[in-house]
């Protein structure tokens, strides 16, 4: 019978015997732990790399586009009278400006209602924008009308004013108690004297013009209109004098004053300066955000790698192969001097940034305050992809990383024109309602049906302004980012497309106004840009060329001048540029720090798979010396047992020389 306790019948500890044997062969287990842990260690250094590159290369990029580097700063002595902005195309000068008037939104009053919940009527409201002159209303080409319905739901005070508001047309409306009643209020959202405002009605009591109903609303200030408002502000526009130069525009904000710059007019009758000079101080931040940045990484390479003579410690990356291709590559590429794109820079060092004995960047703030000021030099060809044409309506627009190095000559076989439509008839200046004031077209390939304001208009470029106004409020339009202008010329009108290139397009498709606005029509598509860049030809959308071979990816724009050679476009990688796409390709998923870090999870897991082989192994051996200790102890205990048996019996058997009986 076999022994249920290992050890009880030999006295042997077989429990002890075997956890002291499994002990030793579970040695393999703390070595596969050390392993993995020195594995931990290299995926946390190797995430401290990559977030180091990761900073190193935001920093790079903030230099890497040309638009750094024509920042422009406009700076007013008393920011109480005007602020201003400036745009990189901005010149450096300084303006002494006077501003006289601010721009003001006309409002206009209803007389007093005893309620709001009083009625006003029933119709519709159609709001116009343009100029009062001379006793004539001039409508605003860039502003449709707008017409909006006032049922039985809205008839009251209040009703009207939250119509109005609701249809978003341009104006606000709002209701003020004076004390002797409450008015209702509408305001031209926008300034200045063409946005003043013609309201006209359609009332359901089928008089238009009197003091009742929806007439009540009724403002034509025209010779002969009708103002059952009142007029509580003037439409005014903004009036500045700068050097001696008086501007005058329908809003405070002024955007094309001073090429470049937009002001925000503040406070009437006061005099200020304004100085616009090129933003040193935001390249000079860059630049010493690029030193510190690299210096950063620099330090983390170090750490990672260094080797510790004294205490004959290694770092946890020391001699990686992974961290000396990064230091190498960076450092091969900040000893190349740049192939200039004519900035008249080439290194580093030029602009005052050299390596110390450590292997650190420093910056010598003067020597790049010198580079920064001197006309001759460009500091961003030094950092950026730039390209530099020689023909002033050619203008670079971006590169890819295709694009190589290169001085390219540009050839213009084509300019990008407009699509339009040419009228082949006098317009007829009288639209009456429902028999010709409906016209339908096509522009840049949306459909757009308006309907034209009836009345007799006093001249073409009057109704051109009208057509235009109401194409130009379709919101179809509008939403594809497209526009039109509508011109006249000896009594034709011609509408153009605002777009340019193969894409911009204008027809004439229908409407029982067709006919006698347009007399028939000649319509013509827009063509793109055609071209060559350096010998090769290059592809044309609208005004933009892009080259190819060497120079694919170089988009240019042609905004005008002559078919024919146009001078040439020098392009070249700047630092910032070249280490931002250095960087990059390191840090990509199958990259040089990600294909390390994709090695070592390799081997951890690798490590698992070793480690639950040998847990697996370790059971089958525990069994086996188990099995063995379980049958030596069984054999000791029969031996035992028989051991006690012989004695036993030995011990009975008589006594030699004994007497017998």
């Amino acid at each position: 019978m076999a022994l249920s306790s290992p050890g009880i019948g030999s006295g042997l500890d077989v429990n002890g015997l075997v956890s002291q044997l499994m002990a030793l062969e579970q040695r393999p287990f703390t070595l596969l732990a050390t392993k993995e842990a020195k594995y931990q260690a290299q995926l946390s250094a190797y995430g401290s790399l990559k977030g180091a590159l990761s900073s190193f290369q935001g920093a790079v990029a903030a230099l890497a586009t040309p638009a750094k580097f024509t920042a422009v700063k406009a700076s007013v002595a008393d920011t109480a009278v005007l602020t201003a902005s400036a745009a990189p195309s901005a010149s450096a000068g300084s303006y002494s400006i006077q501003v006289q008037t601010l721009a003001q939104a006309q409002k206009l009053k209803s007389d007093t209602f005893d309620a709001t919940i009083d009625t006003v009527g029933t119709g519709s409201l159609t709001i116009q924008f343009g100029t009062y002159s001379g006793g004539s209303f001039t409508l605003n080409p860039d502003k449709s009308a707008q017409t909006i319905t006032i049922g039985s739901a809205n008839a009251s005070l209040a009703g009207v004013r939250d119509a109005i508001n609701a249809a978003n047309a341009g104006v606000t409306a709002s209701i003020v108690n004076d004390g002797s009643g409450n008015r209702l209020v509408v305001s031209s959202k926008d300034a200045g004297l063409a946005n003043a405002l013609k309201i006209t009605v359609a009332d359901d009591d089928l008089n238009n013009t009197d003091a009742a109903g929806l007439s009540q609303l009724v403002y034509d200030a025209s010779t002969g209109g009708t103002t059952n408002l009142t007029q509580t502000v003037a439409a005014q526009n903004a009036t500045a004098v700068i050097d001696g130069i008086t501007v005058t525009k329908s809003t405070n904000t002024l955007t094309d004053a001073i090429d470049g710059v937009t002001l925000t007019l503040l406070k009437e009758g006061s005099t200020t300066t304004l100085s616009v000079a090129k933003d040193t101080a935001g390249i000079k931040a860059a630049v010493e955000s690029f030193v510190k940045a690299y210096n950063d990484l620099n330090k983390t390479l170090t750490d990672l790698s260094k080797y510790d003579a004294a205490s004959k410690q290694a770092s946890i990356l020391t001699g990686d192969a992974t961290v000396r291709s990064v230091q190498s590559q960076l450092r091969a590429l900040f000893n190349t001097a740049l192939s200039s794109a004519g900035g008249g820079l080439t290194t580093l060092s030029d602009i005052g940034v050299t390596f110390q004995t450590d292997g650190t960047l420093k910056l010598d703030s003067s020597k790049l305050t010198a580079a920064l000021n001197d006309s001759a030099k460009d500091v961003a060809t030094l950092f950026a992809a730039v390209g530099k044409p020689t023909d002033s309506l050619v203008s670079f627009v971006s590169s890819t990383t295709d694009t190589k190095n290169g001085n390219y000559a540009v050839n213009i076989t084509q300019l990008a024109t407009q699509g339009k439509a040419v009228g082949q008839g006098n317009a007829a200046l009288t639209i009456n309602a429902g028999s010709n004031d409906a016209l339908s077209l096509t522009v840049d390939g949306v459909a757009v049906s308006v309907t034209l304001n009836a009345g007799t208009y006093l001249t073409t470029a009057a109704l051109a302004a009208e057509i235009q106004s109401k194409i130009n409020g379709a919101s179809a339009l509008s939403s594809a980012g497209s526009s039109v202008t509508v011109t006249e010329s000896g009594g034709k009108l011609t509408v153009t497309s605002g777009r340019y290139g193969s894409a911009s397009t204008v027809a004439v498709t229908g409407g029982n106004a067709a006919s006698d606005l347009f007399g028939g029509t000649t319509e013509t598509a827009g063509v793109d840009v055609a071209g060559s860049i350096g010998g090769i030809a290059a592809s044309g959308s609208g005004q933009a060329l892009t080259g190819a071979g060497d120079a694919s990816g170089l988009k240019v724009s042609i905004t005008g001048g002559a078919t024919g050679d146009r001078g040439t476009i020098g392009f070249a990688r700047g630092y910032a540029d070249l280490l931002d796409k250095l960087v990059g390709r390191m840090l990509e998923n199958d990259g040089l720090v990600d294909g390390r870090m994709d090695g070592i999870n390799a081997s951890i897991k690798e490590l698992g798979s070793r480690r639950e082989a040998l847990a697996s192994r370790l059971v089958q051996i525990e069994k086996r010396y188990r099995a063995q200790f379980t049958a030596l102890d069984t054999m000791i205990a029969s031996m035992t047992q028989t051991s006690n048996y012989l004695q036993q019996q030995l011990a009975n058997l008589p006594k030699a020389g004994g007497s017998n009986t």
